[in-house]
């Protein structure tokens, strides 16, 4: 359900019970309560309480366990408030919410709230089974309860109840006690309880199993009649009243004190015994008569006084349905089937499979279910069955098995201080309870005997009278041998045994201590059987690892690791990822699953121990390090492990091996992105005279759409496209660079102000080859002019030969460089990887090479991964390649990049340059950080992440084709479209203030958009008139006061040509068209020139 801002709405419970028979099983139930608090499976808010609690006695009834819960509700409440005695004050304003587990169920050892459903949940924070408990939770707290006042809300686990996300329940004025109906048919209704309610909605009676007549006066104008669905709320008032009667005999039977005072027991009902007593068409006389023996009618007297002043009233909910789990093998089969179309190929429709590992040809037939099963083909099922329970060392004996309208069970029995096995074996059409016509394996009795050899006496003791005879109490089903193992084929020889085998197997089965299902009830133990369903679900989810990471698959493992974490399968998740890792023999493979793992690490600390991203240097991971460096991930892989578990004691070092890991990661992605390598062609040209300069001078980029598509390894994983301008700003070429050799063997690198005029910022002077050992720490001085000069070969590093005798040898002298960029720090205008272009395009041609606009682009990729800030390749491609155009990346290796020029019809490059404007916002940007939440959330396959990736793509090739078209209102929308997907991909880059500032503009532009990762610089808006820079001045200038904003200004940008000028003469050219020399407004690069930049 939705809020007025569009919020999902939830139930906020101050308890949550869930109610179980005693047999020391509370404990179990209790860890599954907790499990899905941790991981997200009680909503945003969890209860402050999580209590499974034991019924006092074996048959207390739903009525009996729903007060012992209340008073146990109330006494936690009572104690976390300071009181020293139970008060009832603590249900004024709390919300509780009761589920009862109910009877032990035929078709699953852990009853019908753990009956694990064929349902996923996709947006689950954790990856999980999903059980009938779950689903009755989701609908009670995020459907049913919302809206209701504090009170106590009650409701059985032994059905099946959808409900509609608006179940329209009338909360206004409400008093007393409702209970909530569910439309069904009249012939549904002979066989269960239905409502008899008058006009205003309050309910008169309640009847069970009533007559045709009976059913009849209850239904509504549509013919449906309202069937009791197992859920009442009590208000506060009304729960108070309750609880207070917990004291009174023969009531106090029903709570953990009776039992602890030595009360006798009573079994009550919360339909028949409490909630009837409020029914306004039922006397006090028909109320007691109806209570059995003298102590129900005692405890009836009581609720009668005690509840019957308060108004029942009943919600029946339209479109809401109701299956209760019976007992009949083929009304629960029906039930777990699956809708058609959802199978794999050897899954007939109408066929169900959940938590199930199989392997091989496992041929299963329509209206059949497989459950918490391990199996290995080939193996074929036919229709009617249900399998459970069953591991891979039951296969064999299944082969050839005539599998057809049969359940076929495997139980964790405790026998004391035994643990063993059990298998049992019913027909689909059994019935459990009857003698006369009943059957077992779906023949009589008379005709199974004949088959078998099997005789009445070996089932049942001679003493028991025939009528009471039945399936529940024939002793069928082998325990225990004296001298042999028992398994599967122990129960399966009672289907069809050859004649070879027959007496052999019969010797072999009476020899054996054998029970019967109703003495094995008791002895399951269901805190194995869990244990055993969360180690299967784990054995698949390793499955699922592999199959994931080594098919390339776009599923995300998020969360099935951080399912791992809570439930304690991290260790068999994390083994899993590093036999991935080591074994793939591929780099982008390994490099995900290396991800997984610190995923697994940041998991494992809770959220403590500090920030995900960090430093990653440390000299103890230097070893595992150096070993992927050198191309061995098999062994870096193996080094990781071993240094890993020395980082597993507490949150700091977990979230500290977590950075490490991500730092092994990028050093694979940067090998990956190093394989454009082989896309740089250099050659040889004349050496330029010492002392001459090299001077190249770049316009900026502005990316209008498909950004974050060109960021590795999401370039070569998905594929990658963008749009780009180059463009002057304010009619400069913002950023450059020139080179000149000098005679001292030396590299001056030195940085300018904002021209080449300007003064020296910083000037370094290396003189040996140790001085740039610091080339990929790129906040160190020059790094990236260090960078430049290797990743160039100008320089080789490392070397034998002195840096002093590699620059006489080759060029007769050292060189000297000067950069500079007018555009502020953080812009998102491509400044950095612009500038390496620069660097690198001035460096080869002073030293005598000539590169390509292409070898440009990919050399600078190259460079950044040498230089460990990552980042795509849109930066060089929009201000390095002149104009309008789409660079695009193929999701393959070698990443190979490959640039279209986007031909305008004439004069759209001069309407872009009258509505394109460029908005400073006075917020530096952090690309950084943004840049690891990223590649973090694609590594994880986030749906969202991956759907974004997908709608990237799309909108730079609609925006392309809308700048085909000229038509400026569609790339105004696409710039829009495209500011809400680099939002999704990095969450935050939008600052309070900016965001402010775009909702000033609004009205007056077509679209908007922070240029590169966001998070602050640049923000271009296409406007709606042409020329508003003045205009949109004074609206911002109003804006600045508001947001707190300081230092907004807007620029023009254009497109120019690149120049490369050579000791005062220029080579290269620059276009006619779009060149506009007053301040304000963009202007277009429409051709290309000799020499191309980017930033980064």
């Amino acid at each position: 359900q939705e809020g007025p801002e569009g919020a999902a709405m939830a139930a906020e419970w101050s308890v949550l019970l869930l109610t179980c028979q005693p047999g020391g099983c509370v404990s179990a139930f209790q860890r599954e309560l907790e499990a899905r608090r941790l991981r997200g499976g009680l909503g945003s808010r969890p209860p402050p309480l999580l209590l499974a609690v034991e019924d006092p006695w074996a048959r207390l009834g739903s009525g009996g366990a729903t007060l012992n819960a209340l008073l146990v509700a109330a006494e936690h409440l009572s104690a976390r408030a300071g009181y020293t005695v139970v008060s009832s004050d603590v249900l004024r304003d709390a919300h509780i919410l009761i589920l009862h587990m109910g009877r032990d169920f035929s078709f699953d050892d852990c009853g019908r709230a753990f009956t694990c459903l064929p349902v996923e949940e996709p947006g689950a924070p954790a990856e999980a089974l999903v059980c009938n408990l779950d689903s009755l939770l989701g609908t009670m707290t995020h459907r049913l309860c919302v809206g209701s006042p504090p009170g106590v809300w009650v409701c059985s686990t032994d059905m099946l109840l959808t409900v509609p996300s608006a179940p329209g329940i009338d909360w206004d004025g409400f008093q007393g006690v409702r209970v909530i109906a569910v439309p069904g048919s009249q012939a549904y209704a002979r066989n269960h309880g239905v409502y008899l309610a008058d006009e205003q909605g309050l309910v008169r009676n309640i009847i069970y199993k009533g007559t045709e007549a009976q059913i009849q006066q209850c239904a509504g104008p549509d013919g449906t009649v309202p069937l009791v669905c197992g859920v009442v709320f009590f208000s506060s008032d009304a729960a108070e009243q309750l609880l207070a009667t917990h004291v009174i005999p023969p009531l106090d039977a029903c709570t953990y004190m009776g039992l602890d005072s030595g009360a006798p027991p009573i079994q009550l009902s919360l339909f028949f015994d409490i909630v009837l007593c409020m029914a306004g068409g039922v006397t006090e006389e028909e109320f007691l008569k109806g209570g059995g023996d003298a102590s129900v009618r005692s405890a009836r007297s009581v609720l009668w006084t005690a509840l019957r002043t308060f108004p029942l009233s009943m919600a029946c909910i339209p479109g809401a349905s109701y299956d209760y789990m019976t007992t009949s093998a083929s009304d629960h089969i029906r039930s777990l089937t699956l809708l058609p179309g959802s199978q794999p190929c050897l899954l007939e429709d109408g066929s169900s499979v959940i938590n199930c590992l199989l392997e091989g040809a496992v041929q299963l037939a329509a209206g059949s279910v497989i459950q918490h099963c391990h199996l290995q083909g080939p193996l074929e099922i036919g229709p009617g069955c249900l399998l459970s329970g069953l591991s891979a060392g039951s296969s064999l004996a299944l082969q050839g098995c005539p599998l057809r309208n049969l359940v076929l069970q495997g139980h964790h029995v405790r026998l004391r201080d035994l643990s063993c096995r059990v298998f049992t074996l019913t027909g689909c059409l059994d019935d459990w309870q009857v003698w006369g016509e009943a059957t077992y394996l779906n023949v009589p009795w008379a005709e199974f005997f004949h088959r078998t050899g099997i005789r009445e006496g070996d089932l049942w003791d001679a003493e028991l009278p025939r009528r009471s005879c039945c399936l529940l109490n024939a002793r069928l089903f082998p325990v225990l041998h004296t001298r042999e193992a028992l398994g599967l084929e122990d129960v399966l020889w009672l289907l069809a045994p050859g004649a070879a085998v027959a007496s052999e197997q019969l010797a072999r089965w009476r020899a054996a201590w054998r029970m019967s299902w109703q003495e094995l009830l008791p002895c399951l133990d269901k805190a194995a059987e869990l244990g055993a369903r969360r180690a299967l679900f784990f054995l698949q989810g390793q499955r699922k690892v592999r199959r994931v990471l080594l098919g390339r698959q776009d599923s995300s493992l998020l969360p099935l690791a951080r399912s791992a974490v809570h439930e304690g399968y991290h260790e068999a998740v994390l083994g899993t990822l590093d036999e991935v890792a080591s074994t793939a023999g591929d780099a982008g493979v390994a490099a995900r699953a290396l991800a997984c793992i610190a995923e697994i690490l940041g998991c494992m600390a809770g959220g403590e121990g500090g920030l995900r991203s960090g430093p990653a240097a440390n000299r103890e991971w230097a070893v595992a390090f150096g070993r992927l460096e050198s191309g061995d991930i098999a062994g870096g892989v193996r080094e990781l492990a071993a240094e890993r578990q020395k980082w597993m004691s507490r949150p700091a070092l977990l979230v500290r091996a977590a950075r490490h890991y991500e730092g092994a990661e990028q050093i694979l992605v940067r090998q990956a992105v190093m394989s454009s390598c082989q896309f740089v062609t250099v050659g040889q040209t004349e050496l330029p005279p010492l002392g001459h300069w090299v001077q190249v001078a770049c316009p900026a980029r502005l990316d209008l759409s498909g950004g974050w598509s060109d960021t590795p390894p999401i370039t070569y994983e998905h594929g990658g496209a963008v749009v780009d301008l180059a463009v002057l700003v304010d009619g400069c070429r913002p950023i450059g660079a020139r080179v000149r050799r000098i005679g001292q063997p030396e590299l001056r690198l030195v940085s300018l102000g904002g021209t080449p005029q300007g003064e020296a910022a910083v000037e370094l002077v290396c003189q040996e080859l140790e001085h740039l050992r610091d080339y990929c720490q790129p906040h160190a001085p020059g790094a990236l002019l260090k960078a430049a000069f290797i990743c160039t070969q100008v320089v080789r590093f490392p070397s034998q030969k002195p840096l002093r005798v590699q620059l006489l040898e080759n060029f007769r002298g050292g060189f000297e460089v000067h950069t500079w960029s007018k555009l502020p720090h953080g812009s998102g205008l491509g400044t950095s990887s612009i500038l390496a272009g620069a660097v690198m395009a001035s460096l080869y041609r002073a030293a005598g090479k000539a590169a390509s606009t292409e070898s440009l682009i990919h050399a600078v990729l190259h460079l950044e991964q040498r230089l460990t800030t990552g980042g795509g390749w849109q930066d060089q491609v929009g201000g390095l390649v002149p104009g309008i155009k789409i660079g695009r990346s193929k999701a393959q290796l070698p990443l190979r990049v490959e640039v279209e020029e986007i031909l305008v019809p004439d004069g759209f490059t001069q309407t872009l340059n009258d509505h394109l404007l460029l908005v400073y916002t006075g917020k530096t940007r952090l690309a950084r950080n943004l840049l690891q939440d990223v590649v973090r959330n694609w590594y994880a396959r986030l749906p969202s992440v991956v759907q974004n990736a997908h709608a990237l793509v799309s909108n730079a090739e609609e925006c392309a084709q809308a700048l085909r078209q000229g038509d400026l209102l569609l790339v105004g929308k696409c710039l829009d479209r495209y500011w809400q997907q680099k939002k999704c991909m990095a969450p935050g880059c939008e600052p309070l203030a900016v965001g402010r500032m775009m909702e000033a503009l609004r009205p007056h532009v077509y679209g908007q958009c922070l240029a590169g990762a966001g998070g602050g610089g640049f923000l271009y808006v296409l406007t709606k008139a042409p020329r508003q820079k003045e205009a949109l001045h004074q609206i911002l200038a109003k804006t600045e006061v508001k947001c707190g904003l300081r230092g907004i200004f807007l620029y023009i940008v254009q497109t120019p040509g690149h120049f490369l000028q050579l000791d005062g003469y220029e080579t290269g050219h620059q276009t006619s068209e779009g060149i506009v020399n007053h301040r304000g407004q963009p202007s277009l690069e429409a051709e290309t020139s000799v020499i191309l930049v980017r930033e980064n």
